[in-house]
């Protein structure tokens, strides 16, 4: 198991150089000069040149990229084109409340999937599990951004219950903290939750079927008694390689959806950073997003073999 934690740690390190040569090149393709976009149109030539040169851009692209990548290394993002500012600090009060917000979701989701997931592949052939099936296929068509409108729609202004936006520190006032984030987590999990179901019912019926879960009912175990006691880890291992999947997908989605319920996370920056054309902030939010799906990953194959034995 060291050795091959060992070799997960080395594909990991090698995937991150390789997203890092990738994110700066793709960014080094976009048109724009930042030191034009910085001055404005009206910047003489000798200005850009020297802030060309105050920023580093003049410089070979090899020798740019070996001082920001090796930056990240020590938390250093470079200082922002527009607003002269250190980028790392920007992502870092960022990054928190992105975290919070998928983990949130996906707790969600595992609260609606897990159980509903396992009823309707218990209750397959009856009417009450077609109908957890039927509902999760349609949920699966709905996007988070749209679930979030209808959300606030339904909760904050007709009922009024919750906040149809804006984010409050947890150290402000954890009250409110939470309520501001009950929309946004359900507007995520509700949608995960209704793919995850779909895989949580395929998986434990797969398990069902296997000869030694009916040698346990055979023991006089009941059906949700041998599931319990004998199916639902083999059945984890495939849910647990889509649940990275997912949280990757959270990732993603929670750039809209922080946009929707206006919360301040790396989805927000992102947009802004992409409006003001700060390419340096942007580069650093989407390094951050593609180290954090890589390391997602890593944790999955970690997991997956912890689970199976076969695989160690």
């Amino acid at each position: 198991m060291i050795l091959y934690l060992l070799k997960r740690l080395a594909v990991l390190a090698a995937s991150i150089a390789a997203a890092g040569v990738a994110v700066f090149a793709f960014m080094a393709l976009l048109p724009g000069d930042p030191a034009e976009v910085a001055l404005g149109v009206n910047a003489t030539p000798e200005a850009v040149a020297a802030l060309r040169t105050q920023f580093g851009t003049d410089r070979p692209a090899a020798a740019q990229f070996l001082d920001w990548f090796g930056g990240l290394a020590g938390g250093d993002f470079g200082v922002s084109y527009v607003t002269s500012s250190p980028v790392g600090p920007q992502i870092g009060d960022r990054l928190g409340v992105t975290a919070v917000l998928v983990l949130g979701g996906m707790a969600v989701a595992l609260l609606i999937a897990v159980p509903l997931g396992t009823f309707a592949a218990v209750h397959h052939r009856n009417p009450l599990g077609a109908a957890i099936s039927a509902a999760s296929q349609a949920g699966i068509a709905v996007p988070a951004f749209l679930a979030g409108i209808l959300l606030v729609y339904v909760f904050a202004v007709k009922a009024q219950a919750l906040p149809s936006g804006g984010y409050v520190p947890l150290a402000d006032d954890p009250a409110e903290w939470l309520r501001g984030l009950v929309l946004p987590w359900l507007s995520l999990g509700l949608v995960q939750g209704a793919v995850l179901t779909r895989y949580v019912r395929s998986a434990v019926l797969d398990v069902m079927r296997e000869d030694y879960l009916r040698t346990a009912r055979a023991k006089g175990r009941g059906a949700l008694g041998a599931l319990w006691r004998h199916g639902l880890r083999n059945a984890s291992v495939p849910v647990v390689t889509v649940l990275g999947l997912q949280l990757a997908t959270l990732l993603v989605g929670a750039v809209v959806v922080e946009r929707v319920f206006v919360i301040p996370g790396l989805g927000d920056l992102l947009l802004n950073g992409v409006a003001a054309r700060d390419l340096l902030l942007v580069q650093g939010v989407v390094m951050v997003l593609v180290a954090a799906v890589l390391l997602i990953n890593f944790v999955v194959d970690v997991t997956y073999h912890l689970l199976d034995p076969r695989l160690r």
